[in-house]
């Protein structure tokens, strides 16, 4: 059966456990103190320190609490060894050898250098101006240290300057950070009012188109009639129209009397405002536009003709729808002769006399009553009115501007 074994002690370059050769057990009080002499010039009491500057490994894993009297004996002589060199001890047989040829290849170093300062050495007591010259080093020496008074003068000066630099520049930086701080915020007003400013200007475009359209509007409303937009006079097939409304009947197209009434008070509503353009009072009657209800007042009689019919059997022997018709023809051809007072050369398309409108292609007249008449002549009649008024409606429109 192998021998155990034990080991106590780790390298203190590699740290891996290490056995000690058995002459270590064997160390008398006489080699310990050889050993404890110093060994370099950077000795000191190998007792002013008592740690160990080594690792120790029990048997068993575990940190011993007492160590035996032979550890301990070897423990300071690790300690006196470590103490009088620069090296930590114990070392293992690698490491040793490692280090010996550090130390080798030092020692080869230091002869090296050794050897050029001997030669340098030699060379400089065989030179004859190795002799130094007391007197003139001494000058020099004063004169060095003059230099070195003067220099130290000047640093000192330098140093106070230094000192008013950098409170200079403790000032100016002080001062950066302030008009950082401001250019800061100058940025951000600069910002807001930039933005503000953007939104002006976009707000001044958006004025400057809403100008320009308002102005392009009333350009185009300027050389509008008010008369042409509000009250348009067409045709639809054997009827005349204003605004869209039919005036007429015909046994092919029963036009309601709702639409007829409501053509009736445009028709009111523009000879009117015609007659207030031009400042004509109309003779013997008034024309009242009341929507689908209008009609004329005959003046001095207290009298009112209705433009507007029901239809139906009461219809037939009702004579007021028929002379409020008349009536209003006599208000067109007042109408006429004004205009024809201011111009002569005036005349409208078809001439109208006593309730009646005569087609000056054909010379027939066509009368504007209803009853002991045919629908188609009184429908025909109502268009050649309407007509006649369109006629007055564009003289009107070409002397004024509304």
């Amino acid at each position: 059966m192998e021998k155990t074994v034990v080991v106590n002690f780790a390298c203190q370059n590699c740290f891996q456990p290490i056995v000690l050769d058995e002459s270590m057990n064997n160390l008398s009080v006489h080699h310990l103190a050889e050993l404890a002499l110093p060994i370099s010039n950077n000795y000191e009491n190998p007792m002013s320190d008592s740690t160990p500057g080594f690792t120790l490994v029990t048997t068993d894993g575990k940190e011993a609490n007492t160590l035996s009297a032979e550890l301990k004996r070897k423990s300071e002589l690790y300690d006196y060894i470590s103490q009088n060199s620069t090296i930590d001890h114990p070392l293992c047989d690698e490491c040793v050898d490692w280090l010996l040829e550090q130390m080798e290849r030092q020692l080869k170093i230091a002869e090296h250098e050794h050897n050029e300062y001997s030669e340098y050495l030699k060379k400089l007591e065989n030179s004859e101006d190795f002799i130094p010259n007391i007197d003139k080093l001494a000058k020099e020496l004063d004169d060095l240290e003059n230099q070195e008074k003067v220099l130290l003068s000047e640093l000192e000066k330098l140093q106070i300057d230094e000192d008013d630099l950098k409170k200079s520049i403790e000032v100016e930086e002080n001062e950066q950070k302030s008009l950082l701080n401001q250019e800061k915020s100058y940025w951000l007003k600069y910002t807001k009012h930039k933005k503000d400013l953007m939104v002006i200007e976009d707000d001044n475009r958006s004025l400057k188109c809403q100008i320009e359209y308002a102005e392009n509007l009333l350009e185009k409303l300027k050389d509008t009639n008010v008369f042409n937009i509000t009250f348009h006079i067409w045709h639809s097939g054997h009827f005349g129209t204003i605004n869209n409304f039919r005036l007429g009947r015909l046994p092919s197209a029963p036009v309601d009397w709702s639409e007829i009434n409501a053509a009736w008070g445009q028709t009111s509503l523009l000879i009117n405002a015609l007659a207030r353009k031009i400042d004509l009072t109309f003779k013997k009657y008034k024309i009242v536009p009341f929507g689908n209800h209008s009609y004329v007042d005959v003046l001095g009689e207290n009298k009112e003709l209705p433009l507007y019919c029901t239809g139906g059997f009461k219809f037939l022997w009702d004579t007021k729808f028929d002379a409020a018709m008349v009536a209003f023809l006599e208000c067109l051809t007042q109408f006429q002769e004004e205009i024809k007072k201011r111009d002569t050369e005036f005349r409208l398309p078809y001439d109208m006399e006593k309730g009646k409108i005569i087609d000056p292609s054909t010379g027939i007249s066509y009368s504007i009553k209803i009853q002991f008449n045919s629908e188609e002549q009184w429908t025909k009649a109502l268009k050649f009115m309407l007509t006649n008024l369109k006629w007055g409606l564009a003289w009107v429109s070409s002397q004024f501007s509304a």
